[in-house]
């Protein structure tokens, strides 16, 4: 199959960088939403790029009945409406044909055998060394039958295996709660070795995160300040516009920290506050980012009022449109307690971090969809140009914007022009799309990339999961026992409830306007 060129800056040397191996994608679940939406034209994307082995097959497992031509029209419509790049007319015959599919239970062991006779034939087709990734895009209620039917069709490989690789993508939620989140962990660990599991986090694969370390350890000016004695504190906002939508049958039993605080924030915070590693190598970044969850300072039922405020939106006018409160959404029980925004005060008890209060929110219905991480560094001296106490300088405040708008900013203070010595705040700002130009890849382009080349570096590893639920179970248990049968309520379309305002405003800060 003819490769088309690299025409995307950010993609060039992406190749050499990754060494993805040739391989076969199969994506159990593979004729669900989140293929159609999200791993289909991410794959196509990386086609298109170059990016992908020479010797690159797919084969989407799901209940759907379908032949391999209607999984291509499939594929088609969703990369048509969903893919960052347009769909190439003349290069689609050349991608459609690595397209597969055979439907089948998850739970019938029949299907799985099916299943391996099928891959043997794509092999010598493609000229594929035997090497998979399994893509489990499944009902987390799905994994330990799904993974002990792969392991007993003899589809999974041992990790000693010089000459084949097997690896499984787990899709997020990991668990519940700590208890099902080590139940998931144990059927993963009973028929793989933790260097073949692979727990993705989206975020981790957006480019402004994956920034983060880039600008941390790659420019001399930001490490010897990136610690309490000159950040006063950081501030980090998930915002999502949208309300629960057809989610709401999932969403009504986990909530805004469940969702979005265990894993996709805390996982913010870990490359925010992690230690310099001594080598770009996944164990190596890895445990620096444990040794952050290591260090969270426990939210005990005695301050969980102080440090965590939990609320859901309202009726309201968003958007141009009138919109229901939550509990009036579809599927949500009138009298639910579930929390679709919450506010968070963390602290991380180390040296370098030591007194410094991390402020995370993050919520649905709010004013737009922005994801941000603000560093506020401490104000310069009461005096000179800060003398006066009823104009206090701005302080300057290095703001790393994940989405929309991904880039980075910096607040600096300046004179204006003229005679007299006035003081005016100015950023200096970097956009990655009016730098480079083309549009970013998405996440999952890069995370599946990177399973290919079997780097871990941006996936969570077993004991960061079971880590961060600990935290957070503490504050779910709080919850529980408090007996709280309703919940404050904030305006749909505005940034969350007074009460989140007031927390952050008693230690005299205030919420950053994105």
């Amino acid at each position: 199959m003819t490769q088309p060129p690299v025409s995307n800056p950010l993609l060039a040397g992406l190749q050499e960088d990754q060494l993805a191996q040739p391989c076969t994608l199969v994506i159990f679940g593979g004729g669900g939403d989140l293929s159609k939406r999200k791993l289909l034209p991410a794959v196509y994307n990386q086609s298109l790029d170059g990016a992908l082995p020479a010797s690159f097959a797919l084969l989407g497992v799901a209940l759907q009945e379908m032949d391999d031509q209607g999984y291509r029209q499939f594929a088609r419509e969703g990369i048509e409406r969903f893919s960052r790049q347009p769909l190439d007319e003349q290069y689609w015959p050349d991608f459609e044909r690595m397209l597969h599919y055979e439907s089948g239970s998850f739970t019938d062991p029949q299907t799985y055998q099916r299943l391996k006779q099928r891959l043997e034939e794509i092999d010598q087709t493609f000229g594929i060394p035997g090497n998979r990734v399994f893509y489990l895009a499944i009902p987390p209620a799905l994994i330990e039958t799904c993974v002990q039917n792969l392991n007993d069709a003899g589809l999974v490989y041992p990790v000693d295996d010089a000459q084949h690789f097997s690896r499984v993508i787990v899709e997020k939620p990991i668990g519940h709660d700590l208890q099902s989140a080590r139940q998931v962990n144990d059927v993963l660990g009973r028929n793989l070795d933790e260097s073949q599991i692979y727990r993705i986090d989206h975020y981790l694969g957006k480019e402004t995160v994956q920034n983060i370390l880039v600008m941390r350890f790659g420019n001399s000016i930001f490490e010897p300040l990136w610690n309490h004695k000159y950040i006063e504190h950081v501030q980090i906002t998930v915002a999502e516009a949208e309300g629960v939508g057809t989610r709401a049958g999932y969403y009504d039993h986990a909530g805004a920290l469940r969702d979005m605080v265990q894993n996709h924030i805390l996982q913010l915070l870990t490359l925010i506050a992690m230690e310099p590693p001594w080598a770009m190598r996944a164990d190596v970044i890895r445990d620096h980012r444990q040794d952050v969850l290591n260090c969270l300072r426990p939210i005990t039922p005695d301050i969980v009022n102080q440090h965590v405020v939990r609320a859901q939106y309202g009726p309201g006018y968003h958007e141009g449109f009138d919109v229901p409160g939550y509990r009036r959404e579809e599927g949500v029980g009138p009298d639910s307690t579930t929390e679709t925004f919450v506010a968070l005060k963390v602290f991380i008890d180390n040296w370098r971090w030591a007194g410094v209060p991390f402020y995370i929110r993050t919520g649905k219905r709010m004013t737009k969809r922005a994801s941000e991480i603000a560093v506020h560094f401490r104000g310069v001296p009461p005096v000179l140009f800060n003398a006066d106490p009823s104009h206090p300088i701005a302080q300057n405040v290095l703001a790393l914007s994940i989405q929309p708008n991904e880039g980075l900013s910096l607040g600096i203070s300046t004179k204006l022009p003229g005679p007299k010595v006035r003081i005016f705040p100015v950023k200096m700002d970097f956009r990655y799309g009016s730098t480079f130009g083309d549009q970013s890849p998405e996440a999952y382009e890069r995370l599946m990339l990177d399973v290919m080349a079997g780097d871990a570096t941006l996936f969570m590893r077993r004991d960061a999961v079971e880590r961060s639920w600990v935290f957070i179970e503490d504050i779910l248990d709080a919850w529980n026992s408090s007996g709280v049968r309703w919940l404050p309520e904030y305006t749909a379309g505005s940034w969350g409830p007074v009460e989140a305002e007031r927390m952050i405003e008693n230690d005299g800060f205030k919420w950053r306007l994105l």
